[in-house]
């Protein structure tokens, strides 16, 4: 039996408006006990609210805290040569004293690409340049000069500096909701972040079923696939959604009304692996029991719910039981 890793928890702050209110969510985030403060990478308002330039703002936020981690939830490839992201990455790894977690992902928001003038090619040229751009970054991180030919990018006899201090690299999270993505991520990765899938018109599928427990379980199994042998060194990360309430039958039916689940179960509400309804002994019980059945043990909350699921980060951060 996979031996279970200890719960780790993220704030990923969606509302920024100002310095202050950035160091503070960040001394709030290591002061309840969170492992990691993350950012999204997006340049324009929707659907997540403004944001600011990630690696500039996790540095203020490692400068702002002593043990807090800062990470990326997730770069767009895209947006960056990997050759600058790598020496930006390994900049803030070394300056935080190693409390960088990179984050990257293909990029899927058409609607952000067309919006600043860049062509958002089909997901499969995005997925394999994705590919590539991992292979350089651990190259540039590596101790040896990088020389690299690939269909996207050409490196010759380039030596990263500076180096980051955490070795051999900070830990790369890939962001995946298709089986290609899962297994380029199960390969590659450190941690897998297991996403609804992208959908070719740009957006995130809003299917019901790509948020029920058959289709996770299939995506954590292709991750197993994929991995082999190194499956039990990958940690699972989820992003969830903590709904607290001592009514949890209304409560389901209220959330599902919102999110235009028409015809849904309560019990199927009630079982999404992503959703957590009721007081927080049920949403440490459900915790537990998730993290069994699928594996997951990486699990990251909006920062407009931080304050209110910091009682469930302290009984379960750090916790193998």
């Amino acid at each position: 039996m996979t031996t279970l890793r200890p719960f780790r928890f993220g704030v990923i702050c969606e509302h920024m408006q100002s310095a202050e209110e950035w160091v503070t969510k960040a001394r709030q985030a290591e002061e309840y006990g969170y492992s990691t403060l993350l950012i999204r990478d997006h340049f324009i308002r929707e659907p997540f609210g403004d944001q600011l330039a990630p690696l500039i703002a996790l540095m203020a936020a490692a400068n702002a805290t002593k043990t807090l981690r800062v990470g990326s939830l997730v770069m767009d490839n895209d947006y960056r040569h990997p050759v600058m992201l790598a020496k930006e990455a390994a900049t803030l790894d070394l300056l935080s004293s190693g409390r960088f977690e990179l984050g990257i992902g293909a990029g899927w928001l058409r609607s952000e690409y067309e919006q600043a003038g860049m062509v958002f090619e089909p997901a499969g040229v995005r997925v394999s340049r994705l590919e590539e751009a991992i292979q350089v970054l651990k190259g540039l991180f590596a101790d040896q000069p990088l020389t690299f030919t690939g269909d996207h990018y050409t490196i010759t006899n380039l030596n990263g500096f500076p180096k980051p201090d955490q070795r051999p690299h900070p830990p790369i999270l890939v962001g995946a909701g298709s089986k290609r993505m899962l297994a380029l991520a199960a390969r590659e990765a450190d941690i897998v972040g297991i996403l609804p899938k992208a959908l070719p018109d740009g957006t995130i599928s809003e299917e019901i079923t790509e948020r029920l427990p058959a289709t996770l379980a299939q995506k954590v199994e292709w991750v197993r696939q994929a991995a082999g042998e190194r499956f039990d060194e990958l940690e699972l990360n989820m992003v969830i959604t903590p709904v607290f309430s001592e009514h949890r039958r209304q409560r389901a039916e209220q959330l599902a009304h919102e999110r235009g689940w028409s015809g849904i179960a309560v019990e199927d509400v009630l079982d999404m692996p992503s959703i957590y309804i009721g007081t927080p002994d049920q949403i440490v019980e459900d915790l537990l029991r998730r993290r069994e059945r699928f594996g997951f043990s990486y699990f990251v909350v909006s920062d407009a719910n931080m304050e209110a699921f910091a009682p469930v980060v302290s009984r379960l951060a750090g916790s193998e039981g």
